[in-house]
């Protein structure tokens, strides 16, 4: 089945097959940015510019500066906003050839050793570490000198950091993590069956055409 996927829009996925297929497959609908989004992107921005460009922050950023330094004490070569796609056969490849593709926010790689950091402007609370699972067999593909990376999550308005490491030896089973959302989107194509997913949610869905659709109050 001929499709592309991110960890985003994977998510995207089982959150709501059918939100999934009308935006990106269909593309009847469009989500707007979100405040928060918006914010998010901001962030982002600041933080890549300090750290590998040596920018000054904002005023109204300067309480990331302490986190930030850390990051920037790191040794190795820093790669901000880092795009790496793979194949099928989850070989490295270019952007543009890509099955799959994922953007690094910070990725530092020091000789064997690699870091990846992922900014997150949000709460803490639905935390999903799968995305650094992705970001990992990513950089194991594009980097075979790579044998051992530390992966983070950083909230950054929280000060708060969610860790994980890997081992080159992991590969097979971080793929585990990815293997039944990819096998029930692929079953989705094929059927051409995208079931709704009703949930709390459906208030900021714009699908105007699916039956649980909610107009905002």
């Amino acid at each position: 089945m001929n499709y592309t996927w991110s960890f985003s829009a994977l998510k995207d996925y089982t959150n709501c097959p059918k939100q999934y297929q009308e935006i990106k497959v269909l593309k009847n609908f469009y989500k707007n940015p979100t405040a928060e989004m918006t914010y998010g992107n901001v962030v982002h921005k600041a933080c890549e510019d300090y750290v590998a460009k040596d920018t000054p922050l904002a005023k109204n950023y300067h309480q990331f500066k302490p986190v930030l330094d850390v990051l920037r004490d790191i040794p190795g070569i820093k790669y901000p906003e880092q795009r790496l796609a793979l194949d099928r056969d989850h070989g490295p490849c270019r952007w543009t050839d890509g099955w799959v593709r994922g953007i690094v926010d910070l990725l530092i790689v020091d000789g064997e050793a690699a870091f990846i950091v992922d900014y997150k402007t949000g709460g803490t609370k639905y935390a999903d570490p799968k995305q650094l699972k992705l970001m990992a067999l990513m950089t194991f593909a594009h980097y075979p000198e790579v044998n051992t990376i530390k992966a983070g999550l950083l909230f950054i308005v929280h000060n708060s950091f969610l860790t994980e490491e890997y081992k080159r030896e992991d590969i097979d089973k971080l793929w585990g993590a990815f293997e039944g959302d990819l096998q029930r989107l692929s079953a989705s194509f094929e059927s051409d069956v995208w079931n709704p997913n009703p949930t709390p949610l459906c208030g900021w869905c714009p699908v105007k055409s699916c039956d649980f659709y909610k107009e905002r109050r």
